[in-house]
């Protein structure tokens, strides 16, 4: 034995939707299934365990005005696995975070590197400011950075437009994604309009981030190809505000962001009910908190999707999608306990009894 703890969970242990065990242990720092022989000063944790919880669209390191220091990166990822969160897709950041994969108290991180947008068409400080040409070229080294996926900005308001407008033309996005592909990585979009979305969709894109613009034309498309969604809705629960703010400069983007968010909901369940692929993300970072991983699993619910969907949307179907384990023997114990059954009622995720992350109890 090492000096991890042997740790024994019991109760009701939910290594997949309908997979409830008993119990499981924990021996230097990774699942067993099977009670270890010769274990001494074994701590025992009772209630409901679940891998822990999958933010798929978060950014540690990014704050409202561009990259943030390492401590102030800390106390984000510190607020995420304090709310359970164990695995974050760092859907864009400028940023180096690698020092996180050394602290074994903190969450796992999978990053796409650092934003690729449009010469100012993008929030300042935030990303590769680029033109078309160069597109392949930044897709190569963020793809190289990473660890597995690229994330570009599929659209922005174009101030000559007055609205929302894609960014990139779909010769381009094809060569883009097919080099990402090349090099192993997947690639995801911030895409808040509908004019954005065929191009990228049929150039091979993995993913769309917000997905506001999703349309009952498009939805088929989406679900042919498989392209997954992160939908963000408690960060589409500000564009209100933000219609407001820009309504005197913009009141066609205005509207149209007014548009999109009381919909939200309506394009969310039709996506799922399609058979997309749906996950948890929180696009905490910038200008929202982190730690709001329940809120977005209760958004999914309000919008239509079943509980116990929801819930594997940041947990095991998360996992599997983002290939990372979740329960299984051997693997990294990274794992949240409740007092009640999650399944039956998503809102106990925002109260995390305990919170496990390499076999030790953080919280």
């Amino acid at each position: 034995m090492s000096d991890h703890p042997v740790l024994h969970v019991k109760g009701r242990v939910l290594a997949g939707p309908d997979d409830v065990r008993d119990e499981l242990w924990v021996v230097d720092g990774r699942i067993s299934h099977d009670r270890p022989g010769g274990a001494r000063d074994v701590r025992t944790v009772t209630g409901w365990a679940l891998p822990g919880l999958v933010d798929a669209h978060c950014h540690v390191g990014l704050g409202a005005h561009g990259p943030v220091d390492a401590d102030e990166a800390e106390k984000q990822a510190l607020a995420d696995r304090e709310a359970g969160t164990l695995l974050i897709r760092d859907a864009g950041s400028p940023s180096d975070t690698r020092w996180v994969d050394d602290r074994d108290d903190l969450p796992k991180i999978i990053r796409a590197g650092r934003h690729i947008a449009r010469t100012r068409r993008y929030i300042r400080g935030y990303a590769h400011e680029i033109e078309p040409d160069d597109l392949v070229a930044y897709v190569a080294q963020e793809a190289r950075r990473g660890d597995g996926w690229v994330k570009l900005v599929g659209d922005w308001i174009d101030r000559e437009v007055g609205d929302l407008a894609p960014s990139w033309p779909r010769e381009a996005a094809e060569a883009a994604i097919a080099e990402a592909h090349r090099l192993g990585a997947r690639v995801t979009a911030h895409c808040f309009a509908e004019n954005s979305l065929r191009d990228l969709v049929e150039a091979g894109i993995d993913c769309i981030e917000h997905a506001t613009g999703l349309t009952e034309d498009l939805i088929p498309l989406f679900a042919e190809r498989g392209v997954a969604i992160v939908p963000t809705l408690v960060n589409i629960a500000t564009f209100p505000r933000l219609a407001d703010g820009g309504e005197s400069k913009f009141p066609r983007w205005s509207a149209h962001m007014r548009r999109l968010h009381e919909r939200r909901y309506d394009t969310v369940r039709s996506a799922y009910d399609a058979g997309i692929p749906v996950f948890v993300g929180t696009d905490a970072g910038g200008t929202l908190p982190h730690g709001l991983v329940a809120a977005e699993v209760a958004e999914l619910v309000t919008a239509g999707i079943p509980p116990l969907d929801a819930l594997a949307a940041t947990t095991w179907t998360a996992r599997a999608w983002l290939g990372r384990p979740g329960l299984e023997e051997g693997a990294p114990a990274d794992l949240v306990v409740y007092d009640t059954d999650p399944r039956t009622d998503v809102r106990v995720l925002a109260d995390p009894r305990r919170v496990v992350v390499n076999g030790r109890v953080t919280a």
